[in-house]
């Protein structure tokens, strides 16, 4: 059964939470993707082309931080893991 919102504050509230919704999922998309790149160059082996997106990688994760997508402690660590599984190849 769908709940459909009475008051008006109620009805800004539910369009507000379904574009924050899309914007989060968004953002945690483009994150998934570059780890995804990153983790199918290193399978491949390909050193160099998995270092080229480290920093792509720590663009999207700050600027999910920076949006309260992910906690700031999480895109640090998801930065750190990833430059230490890339260095160690």
């Amino acid at each position: 059964m769908i709940k459909i919102p009475n008051i008006r504050s109620a009805e800004k509230r539910l369009r507000q939470s379904k574009k924050r919704r899309g914007l989060n999922r968004a953002k945690k998309t483009a994150l998934k993707h570059v780890i995804k790149q990153i983790k199918t160059h290193l399978a491949a082996g390909d050193r160099e082309a998995a270092r080229a997106l480290l920093p792509e990688l720590a663009k999207v994760t700050d600027k999910a931080a920076k949006h309260h997508t992910i906690h700031k402690n999480k895109a640090n660590r998801i930065k750190s893991r990833w430059m230490r599984r890339v260095g160690a190849v």
